[in-house]
Parts: structure tokens; C-alpha cells; sequence
């Protein structure tokens, strides 16, 4: 009996072997691919690629965010942000406004231009994941963003689950 339990103990869940995580991984990288897809071919009409769509959806979601917070958000370097932003603010889809508090920070917020952008490539990806969750049912969605939450970074997770309270109170 003791043996039973030790070998029992050493037995993964069907979903862990490794045919199943190489499976995840893939469903990951196409559903990846076609989710930013829908998004591109909009993006390419004004010359931009998937880290202006980033800032744009971010700013847009976060209205008054600092260059710093993003920053932190898309964990890219200052230099790769400022060519992204400097763009952005040239072709009036960002503003750009100095903190009247502290001086040194850079608040950030969407032009009427970059709203309608950022409006028109979050109603394509929203709709294209309402399709996946109606077919997939409820049941499956919620385990979809239990599971996307814990691919998150530990530390990083509480952070984002916190945009998701501030942003429903502020509503």
C-alpha cells in the first residue's frame, strides 16, 4: 500500500504531460497570431506596427498614465518607447502633457485621433474574442482567464488584476 501511494505521488495530471503543454503552446502561438492579425492590417494603413498599438491601447485603457508606468507595462527599453511616442505625438494620435505636480513626469493621453484608432482596433479584437468566448461558453472563459492570469508573472499579476478594480470603480 505504502508503494501505491509513492507511485501515486509521482504521476501528473493528464493536462501536464508534455503532448498537452506542447499543445498549449501551440493553440497559444496561433491564437496569438490571428488575435494581433485583425489588428495589423488596420495598423499598416497608418504605418505602424504592433508596439504603437500597445501604447495606443494603454494609454487609451489608462488615460493620464506616466511615460514611467508604461514603461513598466510593456518592459521595453526608454529608447525603443520614445521612437514609438515620438511618432505617435508627431502624427497626433498621443498627447504629451507635463505633470503640473511634479515636473518631471509625463503624462500621457489619446488625441481624438488616436480615441477613434484605438476604438476601432479594440472593437475588432473585442469582437473577435466575444465570438471565441460564445462558442467556447462560460465555463470555458472563466477557466481562459484563470488560466491567462497565472501565465502572468507572480509579480506582475497583482499590478494587473489591480488595473481591472481601478478601472471598474472609476466606470
Amino acid at each position: 500500500m505504502a508503494n501505491e501511494v509513492g507511485k501515486n505521488l509521482n504521476l501528473k495530471p493528464d493536462y501536464l504531460a508534455e503532448e498537452e503543454l506542447r499543445r498549449a503552446i501551440e493553440l497559444f502561438f496561433f491564437a496569438y497570431r490571428d488575435f494581433t492579425g485583425i489588428a495589423d492590417s488596420l495598423l499598416t494603413d497608418f504605418g505602424f506596427g504592433r508596439a504603437h498599438h500597445r501604447v495606443i491601447y494603454f494609454v487609451g485603457a489608462h488615460p493620464g498614465m506616466t511615460v514611467s508606468e508604461l514603461l513598466g507595462i510593456l518592459k521595453i527599453t526608454k529608447q525603443s518607447l520614445s521612437r514609438v511616442l515620438r511618432l505617435l505625438i508627431l502624427e497626433d494620435f498621443v498627447l504629451q502633457h507635463t505633470d503640473d505636480l511634479d515636473r518631471r513626469r509625463r503624462l500621457l493621453y489619446l488625441t481624438a485621433k488616436g480615441a477613434d484608432l484605438e476604438k476601432r482596433l479594440t472593437h475588432r479584437q473585442s469582437q473577435w474574442i466575444a465570438t471565441a468566448y460564445s462558442e467556447a461558453g462560460s465555463n470555458a472563459v472563466k477557466g481562459f482567464s484563470a488560466v491567462l492570469r497565472c501565465i502572468i508573472n507572480e509579480k506582475d499579476r497583482k499590478s494587473v488584476e489591480s488595473r481591472w478594480t481601478t478601472s471598474s470603480a472609476a466606470e
